[in-house]
């Protein structure tokens, strides 16, 4: 007979050591002690089932009690509880639950797979809470799948908001519950840094989540029907999952004097080894040495405890197998995006006081030109010194564990980011691009590596903003309507070269365009013409945006009344939107913005009001953008859906009328300058095309409306053969004919005032009042000439500069209708 070993606890640790170890070792005495039902089951799927993802319960068995040990020729002792260890005489006591009986066992090996705990804090009134539930087992899932199929709760809050709290969050919305996550630190997901967790918080209220950050439970009142936050608001609930994390099931190695680490988790060498050379820990229980930073870790995962208890039995065996590290590869799947991370993140490097620099991308998963390709926000944290790989985190709908796992690989490799610039990675139009988002993570790693870019964050713009630095955005125009950062000067790219004047040189320039491949373009221009300091920020508006989205898209709002307890309504889509028949369809998909919006743009403006379009796009953004556009445009976003390949948006033109038929102006639509100009004094036209001007900066609709006298700044200034009549020839004789004529309304000195003023303005460098015109009509400033005016003083269309409407008292009531600013001058 050989060696007999002892393993305490199943599933991936103790269940796959027992099967190693066999393989190894067909004389071996094995017995595994399990003191639940189940020896080996997916974990990892339990929220599915209770979601109804995984229907058949069974799925979930990896390995019965029966089964295994038929397999295997393993004695599989389920409901047994080891009570403690005798490291003295190697033996374990043990306690059969079913019978009572207890009763010793030796062992030459011993393997402690004991797992984690989920951890339950003495919160006031917890106790006493019905309907309050953690998640750990295959009991855990029966129970909590038993009370939502039979009791069918309305309300439901997960408390945390780690792996097992997202999950349970998504499968209990799906079951048709109201669910509100709450979590006390400022963001979920704790392996993602924040930027790139803000992602997944705008995508968990987009799916009606309501999300509660920074905040945490004080009590639980009326039985668990009622949660008291720190904050003092109060959530009503059905039911109640706890998931703020596990702690190490390490007490029977504490008392077994075995050594644990600072955080209670069992410590082993490379060997998987514990302070007892005979005893062996693997899975959650054990603390690790983090791979990238050689620090002691915590990382309670499925993938290395399997590694773990195949090393212990190796080892166990005579093989010379050993364990370098963990990782903390890990993917969550968060509604219809994926979030994946590697290595190191930012918190952590900090805390350690390692040298570091961030990397923010929003490739492509695949060519964009081949319909389903999404954008994948990476993040990757590189040693600037050396290149070496410390971290890398990615979010996104498609291609996302992809790119993870590559870089798990190369870290393990010992690659540094140079290296992802030359990896071969298989390439089709379906499947990636030619340059790979890997590679460009690479290629911008060694652009900043090499000095040709300098970079800024997205946390250091409020600072920037709040000193007035100098903020240049790049992006288009469209880009910009729908959002931009405070106080930023824009000079779309194409323009900056014969621009260039305008920026500062007294200054550092931090540019800016929608993910940075612009903004480093932008880069290379400023610093080639002379620009000493240029920064470009890192991921662009994109990852800007995701941080400081306000929380307007999301279809939850809370109120809270007087006593504290917060009211949640949640407005669906109406069921029969999607029943409308769209007029145009518009399929965007593999365009980044401003694609997308450009192409509605220019449909919306064939069809006619009330009219249905369809647009189907695969930048995550459109979504949200889209939403804002018809805000400022005045149409109605109708709907925002998201399939499996891309995102669709039914888009209405106009608002809908409500039951007295007249047409509302929202709020939010009151975006417009109007100006009458009565007037033809020439110093009163230099101050409306002035204002209308800067109006149209600040992205307002402007629109000049000339009447009467007015009317002859719009004149051409030569004569132009019209048919009129001698009272009209006689009008137009006695009125100025276009700018270069008109008086000023003081010191007018039978023209002369007007010479002098001119003169002034050119020694000053001020523009003439023709170039002000003109610099109106190119910021898209309407000029509208009164219909009935020309009519009664004689002036023809024929008469007036290019670019001129002709309007009634109307089209005017029309537009001051829809402006916050109305002047007369």
């Amino acid at each position: 007979m050989g060696k007999k070993i002892v393993i305490i606890g199943g599933v991936a640790g103790g269940a796959t050591a027992a099967a190693r170890l066999r393989r190894m070792d067909e004389t071996a005495e094995i017995i595994l002690l399990e003191r639940g039902e189940y020896i080996s089951f997916a974990n990892c799927g339990l929220p599915y089932h209770i979601g109804g993802a995984i229907e058949n319960r069974d799925a979930l068995l990896v390995q019965t009690a029966e089964g295994m040990a038929q397999k295997f020729n393993i004695q599989v002792r389920p409901f047994n509880e080891v009570l403690s260890i005798n490291r003295e005489n190697k033996n374990v006591s043990i306690r059969e639950i079913k019978t009572g009986v207890t009763y010793t066992e030796s062992y030459d090996a011993l393997i402690l797979s004991p797992g984690a705990s989920p951890l339950r804090p003495p919160i006031p009134g917890i106790d006493e809470a019905e309907r309050v539930f953690t998640l750990r087992n295959i009991p855990d899932t029966d129970v909590i799948k038993k009370q939502v199929d039979e009791h069918q709760p309305k309300k439901a809050v997960v408390i945390g908001g780690g792996f097992i709290g997202v999950e349970m969050a998504e499968n209990l919305h799906e079951r048709g519950i109201e669910v509100t996550l709450v979590e006390m630190l400022d963001q979920i997901m704790a392996p993602l840094d924040f930027e790139m967790a803000a992602i997944l918080h705008n995508h968990l209220r987009d799916k009606g989540i309501n999300l509660i950050l920074s905040d945490g439970v004080k009590a639980f009142q009326n039985n668990g029907t009622e949660i008291l936050l720190n904050s003092g608001m109060r959530l009503p609930t059905d039911i109640t999952i706890l998931a703020i994390g596990v702690r190490p099931e390490s007490q029977l190695a504490k008392d077994a004097g075995l050594a644990l680490g600072d955080r209670g988790g069992i410590k082993v060498n490379e060997y998987m080894q514990t302070s007892d050379p005979v005893v062996y820990a693997v899975g959650d229980a054990v603390e690790v040495t983090d791979y990238v930073t050689g620090q002691p870790a915590m990382i309670p995962l499925a993938g290395p405890a399997n590694k773990q208890a195949r090393i212990a039995a190796d080892h166990i065996c005579g093989r010379t197998a050993s364990y370098p590290g963990t990782l903390g590869t890990a993917v969550v799947k968060v509604f219809d995006m994926t979030a994946a991370s590697t290595g190191n993140n930012e918190k952590r490097l900090k805390q350690l006081g390692l040298s570091y620099q961030a990397l923010h991308i929003h490739p492509g998963s695949h060519a964009g030109y081949y319909p389903g390709a999404f954008p994948v926000s990476l993040k990757l944290l590189y040693d600037p010194e050396t290149g070496r790989i410390l971290g890398a985190q990615g979010v996104g709908y498609s291609g996302v564990e992809k790119r993870i796992d590559v870089i798990a690989t190369a870290i393990m490799g010992g690659l540094t980011v140079a290296d992802l610039q030359e990896l071969e990675l298989a390439y089709a139009p379906p499947y990636s691009s030619a340059k790979d988002p890997v590679n460009m993570l690479g290629f911008a790693a060694t652009n900043q590596r090499e000095d040709l870019v300098d970079s800024f964050q997205w946390h250091e713009v409020d600072d920037l903003i709040e000193q007035d630095g100098y903020i240049l955005d790049v992006r288009d125009d469209l880009e910009r309507e729908i959002g931009y950062i405070e106080k930023s000067h824009h000079i779309p790219l194409d323009k900056l070269r014969s621009r260039i004047a305008e920026v500062p040189r007294d200054q550092p320039i931090h540019v800016y365009c929608q993910v940075g491949i612009r903004g480093y373009l932008a880069s290379r221009i400023l610093t080639q013409h002379g620009f000493e300091v240029v920064k470009n920020l890192d991921g662009g508006y994109k990852t800007y945006q995701e941080v400081y989205r306000p929380d307007e898209g999301a279809n939850c709002e809370i109120e809270v009344d007087e006593s504290g307890v917060a009211h949640i309504t949640c407005a669906p889509t109406p069921e029969d939107i999607n029943a409308m028949e769209p007029v145009a369809r518009i399929n965007a998909c593999g365009l980044q913005c401003p694609g997308p919006i450009m192409q509605v743009y220019k449909r919306m403006n064939e069809m006619e009001p009330g009219q249905v379009m369809e647009v189907l796009a695969t930048d995550p953004g459109f979504s949200r953008d889209i939403e804002t556009w018809c805000r400022k445009t005045g149409n109605t976003l109708l709907s925002s859906t998201f399939d499996s390949k891309a995102f669709r948006c039914l888009i209405q033109k106009g608002r809908p009328l409500p039951a007295g038929g007249k047409s509302p102006v929202m709020a939010d639509q009151l975006d417009g300058t109007t100006i009458v100009v009565f007037s033809e004094d020439m110093d009163k036209a230099m101050a409306a095309f002035i204002i209308a001007s800067g109006a149209a900066t600040m992205g307002k609709k402007v629109t000049l409306y000339f009447t009467f006298w007015g009317l002859n700044i719009l004149r051409k200034d030569h004569a132009v053969q019209v048919d009129k009549t001698v009272l009209e020839k006689m009008f137009g004789w006695m009125m100025p004919r276009g700018t270069r004529k008109l008086p000023i309304s003081k010191m007018n000195m039978a023209g002369m005032g007007p010479q002098m003023i001119k003169y002034v303005m050119k020694q000053k460098n001020v523009d003439s009042l023709e170039v002000l015109m003109q610099n109106a009509l190119n910021a898209g400033v309407s000029l509208v000439a009164c219909a009935m005016s020309m009519d009664i003083m004689g002036i023809k269309e024929e008469e007036l500069i290019a670019g001129v409407e002709l309007g009634g008292v109307a089209t005017y009531l029309g537009k001051a209708q829809e402006s916050t600013v109305n002047l007369f001058i």
